[in-house]
């Protein structure tokens, strides 16, 4: 990677103001203090060194899982400036660990020519709210260290030592007065910094795990970036290009972009400004939307696959079963609200663009068999789109013609107020019934199914608007489903799937947050789908009242709790065993009850989850099951 070259010292740090709000308001500055929050204080000190790597000078990070949930990130950057600051009076790195809004990333007189860390305050955030922070430097020939505990200096920066080597290496464990848990979870670290390292060609990353024994450790270096990270996303589906499409443009902002279209029916597109995921998406991915549209139109009416009178392919029919990946580098990037997920410089949908169009276009040209596979699946969507329309429409009419727009099986609640309101999904007719003489009227609404619904991982819209089983569903949530989704119209705050403790519970379960996910993926996200948890034993013995245990561990330590002498025990194998009263003791009443919330922690794993699971390929989800059995506690035969 080309270095840039440019004067890294003491004056390059500048200064905004100090660090007294950030542990009276951590949240304002790391999102939460939940676990979100804990592992958001290792990026904050990885990006530092991936901005060194983004400069041309850090080719090596290494990040530690300490016993204790210490973290220890090591990188061989060019070491954070020793000398004293011109401002502040004590040493550069003292400033950065201890300044809000102190770094070498502010201005057009800065260290770095691109950063991630915009707003400059990772290393005092983390320094701020962590319990110790120890500090060591490697540059201008010497070893320095300083030594922080929750923000306060106690040892300042001074030279331990001589060395040739250049570098930083930052120890610190987070505060437990603050966060609500120190205990990191080694598989969310490591798929972030997979992430970072195919965003950052040739970078290498490591990452060791010691609290375990065996110790947990993984290394990612891909020389192929963007490449290499389309082909991981899709190493489970069938593709229709087998090499993606590499597009790259250097100049004031850099970008790249990766594509490669699968036989899948969903559209998959990670977007990336200075390494950081805009979730939310922004210029850089409006350009890249356009651009795909009017290049794939463009060439299907000069080479005769589309006539005039067909009109023009709509984007989401040319975005049926890609898979791309956008990242480009700003100086300075103008991120919409705190979060950093949305991009708001105007300049880049057009920068974009022109690179899309020019290097897309050829590719096409060059390539027509694939050109031609590709879109025939775009013709293939955009017939399947306008059935689903008809479809829709379908629904929509039949429903004015009846009494109600609901389904004929939902037992609906009184309340009128969504956020006061909840369904149940009930797997069968016999549970159902249960759950509606069980249930609170006023506020609980139930909605049986039965048998099993269509799998919607093979399946496109038109095939869903017409499927016995889900057309209660949508109807039910109200607030139709892919594009036409919107969160504003559910009727119910919270979606319930209940199931039985079985095998085929827990297919139905699947099959129906596939479902949510893949087309209606905002009422999860907005956290409105949960599953509730029925026990899976009773307990009865005479003369005293009926205990409900929902973990085999809990089964355990009440037994051993009561005794086992006289102790009946009834394994629940469906809800239908349980009657009126125990169902909404055990599963429905929300004094007792346990409802897991369903979240998308990792949007990426979520896809390649549900891809394995449902999809067409046997193979990877034979492998997924071997890998996996050893954790099965419950499984009925």
């Amino acid at each position: 990677m080309e270095k840039f070259e440019h004067e890294y010292k003491a004056g390059q740090i500048q200064v905004l103001e100090g660090l007294e709000a950030v542990r009276k308001r951590p949240g304002m500055y790391i999102g939460s203090v939940s676990v979100r929050g804990l592992h958001h204080l290792v990026y904050e000190i990885v990006d530092n060194s991936v901005d060194e790597s983004l400069a041309g000078y850090c080719k090596n990070i290494h990040v530690t899982i300490e016993p204790g949930n210490i973290i220890c990130v090591e990188d061989d950057g060019r070491g954070i400036p020793v000398d004293i600051h011109p401002k502040t009076g004590i040493s550069a790195a003292e400033t950065v660990y201890t300044k809000l809004h102190a770094g070498g990333k502010f201005g057009g007189d800065s260290g770095y020519k691109v950063s991630g860390g915009l707003h400059g305050v990772g290393a005092s955030v983390v320094n701020a709210l962590s319990d110790w922070t120890e500090v060591t430097i490697q540059r201008d020939g010497g070893i320095y260290q300083m030594k922080f505990e929750r923000g306060k200096t106690v040892k300042k920066l001074e030279k331990i030592g001589d060395s040739d080597k250049t570098g930083t290496k930052v120890r610190f464990l987070a505060d437990g007065t603050i966060f609500e848990t120190l205990d990191y979870e080694y598989e969310i670290l490591e798929t972030r910094l997979r992430e970072m390292a195919f965003l950052t060609k040739g970078l290498r990353i490591t990452i060791e795990d010691l609290r375990v024994d065996p110790v947990k450790k993984a290394e990612f270096h891909y020389e192929g970036g963007l490449i290499s990270f389309v082909e991981f996303l899709n190493k489970n589906k069938e593709k229709i290009n087998q090499k993606p499409i590499y597009i790259e443009k250097s100049g004031e902002v850099p970008i790249e972009i990766a594509i490669q279209y699968t036989t899948s029916y969903s559209e998959n597109i990670y977007s990336f400004v200075n390494n950081i995921n805009t979730i939310e998406g922004g210029t850089h991915l409006e350009g890249f939307k356009r651009s795909l549209t009017k290049v794939f139109n463009d060439y299907a009416k000069n080479h005769g696959i589309l006539k005039e009178k067909d009109g023009n392919l709509q984007g989401e029919d040319i975005r049926e079963g890609i898979t791309a990946v956008i990242s480009i580098k700003v100086k300075e990037p103008q991120f919409e609200g705190q979060t950093k997920t949305k991009l708001g410089n105007s300049e880049v949908t057009g920068l974009v663009m022109s690179a899309m169009n020019e290097t897309l276009a050829a590719f096409l040209e060059e390539n027509p068999p694939i050109a031609k596979a590709i879109l025939e699946k775009c013709i293939s969507a955009s017939r399947a789109r306008e059935a689903a329309r008809k479809a829709r429409e379908l629904v929509r009419k039949k429903n004015a013609l009846e009494t109600s727009t609901l389904p004929g099986k939902l037992a609906d609640c009184s309340e009128k107020d969504p956020e006061l309101c909840e369904v149940y999904i009930v797997e069968g007719d016999s549970a159902g019934g249960s759950a509606k003489q069980g249930r609170d009227r006023k506020f609980q609404a139930i909605l049986p199914l039965w048998g099993k619904m269509l799998n919607v991982e093979k399946s496109r819209a038109d095939k869903i608007y017409n499927n016995d089983k889900l057309q209660p569903v949508i109807l039910a949530v109200g607030a139709g489903i892919g594009n036409d989704f919107d969160i504003n119209k559910i009727r119910y705050g919270k979606v319930i799937i209940m199931a039985d403790a079985d095998v085929d519970g827990s297919h139905i379960r699947t099959l129906l947050l596939t479902f949510f996910f893949r087309y209606m993926r905002p009422l999860i996200e907005n956290g409105n789908v949960y599953l509730a948890q029925p026990p899976l034993y009773k307990l009865s013995k005479k003369g005293m009242q009926d205990i409900y245990c929902y973990t085999d561990d809990e089964l355990t330590q009440k037994l051993e709790e009561i005794g086992r002498e006289g102790v009946g025990i009834q394994r629940y194998k469906g809800l239908g065993e349980m009657n009126p009263e125990q169902l909404w003791e055990t599963t429905m009443n929300p004094e007792t009850r346990i409802l897991i919330k369903v979240k998308i922690e990792d949007a990426i794993k979520a896809d390649e989850i549900f891809t394995i699971l449902m999809g067409d390929d046997i193979e990877p989800r034979r492998k997924f099951i071997e890998e996996n059995a050893k954790f099965v506690k419950n499984l009925d035969i």
